[in-house]
């Protein structure tokens, strides 16, 4: 093994001091006869790399790009422009495992489609080109919409804490944005009338842990992993409601923090239908138990067999449990409840993502028409009608004109 007063020696042979700021210097001896450059950094300290080719011109091009971007403190150097978007996504996974984020939804998104596009490509040359055949590429696959964006939501995240660490590890975020699919016409439309909650209440006959879920999901547009938990890989991803999160004293439930969708807690008053249903599930339990339990005290864990059960036999086959959270958005507007109101009941953290909830059904359509017909005839009937005529307006008529 070489000492260090060896390699020191080596050094000042193989790279001779340099004067100045640049310098470009042939290496003919090497397997590769290449031109290297030697340049200032933007911490003052010498830079060594290699142009890529044997020609002059081109090592002074080179040289010249790289003294440009050293200028305009885009200079990041050669071993973080050969950082590959691989690298960027391990660092977006092992921020979402800090953040208790959806760490296997994410790897799996990665290893099923982006790797196949992205992987072992260097970030910085990630552009336009890549992303628009990316996403042709998806959309020729069938792939929803939706789910594109959300493939390129996590491509954006995972360059955007790259170009946020420290030290820097891109010098730019791709505009991943530009290529979002528009998801218009993607969305489901289908919602409840209360007619149809009504059958659907009478199809669950006695069973009281559905009936009350039925009732709190139409009432105030709770989403079933709010209500019955989530569970993966036998763990608990999101924890059921429990009885302590209902208050019968003064009616509120509580949704905690960390327990939504977008981890924001809310709060909601109970009405007499669900509060009757709540205090039923509620009796002989615990503040900790869950309160959606099966007759025999396990549970509920899944909903499948029962939603499906009940669909069918009220005739409503197809319907979905989310169907009713854009149903409870509708009635709370419908029923006068300010928008804002209503957005903090039902968790919608934007107005945009509470309008695509906010559906116009066809009865709405209908009963606007016959508001507007029923308006025209106020007006004709106005327009047409013949006021008598006063005796002071008589005399006028009769009275002789000046000559």
């Amino acid at each position: 093994m070489r000492t260090a007063l060896q390699i020191a020696a080596h050094e000042a042979v193989a790279y001779p001091k340099i004067r100045g700021s640049r310098a470009i210097e042939n290496r003919p001896s090497t397997p590769r006869p290449l031109r290297f450059l030697f340049h200032t950094g933007p911490n003052g300290e010498y830079v060594r790399e290699s142009c890529g080719s044997p020609k002059r011109t081109d090592a002074q091009n080179f040289l010249k790009k790289r003294l440009e971007a050293v200028s305009a403190g885009n200079f990041l150097g050669p071993r973080v422009e050969k950082i590959t978007v691989d690298e960027l996504y391990k660092d977006l996974v092992q921020d979402y495992r800090i953040k208790g984020q959806a760490v296997e939804w994410a790897e799996r998104l990665w290893n099923i489609h982006l790797k196949d596009s992205f992987g072992g490509m260097r970030a910085a040359r990630l552009g336009t080109v890549q992303i628009s055949g990316y996403v042709e590429k998806r959309l020729s696959e069938k792939a929803a919409k939706s789910t594109i964006n959300r493939e390129l939501a996590l491509l954006r995240r995972a360059f955007t804490i790259a170009f946020d660490a420290e030290p820097q590890k891109v010098s730019r975020v791709p505009k991943l944005h530009k290529f979002i699919v528009s998801e218009k016409r993607n969305e489901r439309r289908g919602f409840c009338e209360q007619e149809q909650y009504r059958k659907l209440v009478d199809a669950a006959g006695g069973q009281l842990w559905l009936r009350g879920l039925l009732a709190l999901a139409y009432t105030y547009g709770f989403r079933k992993s709010e209500l019955i938990g989530r569970l993966e890989k036998g763990q608990w991803k999101k924890q059921p409601m429990r009885c302590s999160q209902v208050d019968l004293l003064n009616n509120p439930v509580t949704l905690y923090s960390g327990e939504t969708k977008n981890k924001d807690g809310r709060t909601v008053v109970l009405t007499e239908e669900c509060r009757q249903l709540v205090t039923e599930l509620r009796k002989g339990k615990q503040p900790e138990d869950f309160l959606f339990t099966r007759e025999d005290g396990a549970p509920v864990r899944d909903l499948r067999g029962s939603w499906d059960a009940i669909a069918e036999k009220a005739g409503l086959p197809g319907l979905l449990l989310h169907d009713f959270r854009r149903s409870a958005v509708r009635n709370m507007i419908r029923r006068g409840v300010p928008q804002k109101t209503a957005r903090t009941i039902s968790g919608h953290k934007t107005d945009s993502v509470f309008s695509r909830y906010n559906i116009v059904s066809y009865a709405d359509i209908a009963d606007a028409a016959k508001k507007i017909e029923e308006g025209a005839k106020a007006v004709m009937h106005s327009s047409f009608t013949v006021e008598p005529e006063t005796d002071s307006e008589k005399g006028k008529e009769n009275a002789p004109k000046p000559v």
